[in-house]
């Protein structure tokens, strides 16, 4: 058994509170659930209105499957979530 984790590190521009924080992560975390069928949660700067840090963790039977799921999940974010910015990521196998 494999497990993938991978950290992902967001800047929020123009975000002025943390409820429309929670609002853009909420979200976030919805579409990973549904279009890459991942475990996500918040797990870092909760109480930083710009800023956030979601993990995001698959289990497989192939580390090259589970890294390259991984490096497709942020890849998405930072191509087509527009509301916020990814700033660094890092994949952990184990």
């Amino acid at each position: 058994m494999v497990i993938g984790a991978c950290s992902l590190e967001l800047h929020l521009p123009g975000n002025r509170s943390l409820k429309g924080k929670r609002q853009v992560i909420k979200s976030l975390l919805a579409r990973l659930r549904k279009e890459f069928n991942v475990s996500v949660a918040e797990v870092g700067a909760h109480d930083v209105w710009q800023s956030a840090v979601v993990g995001v963790v698959c289990v497989s039977n192939d580390r090259d499957y589970a890294h390259g799921l991984l490096t497709r999940v942020a890849q998405w974010v930072d191509e087509s979530r527009l509301d916020c910015d990814l700033v660094d990521y890092y994949i952990e196998i184990i």
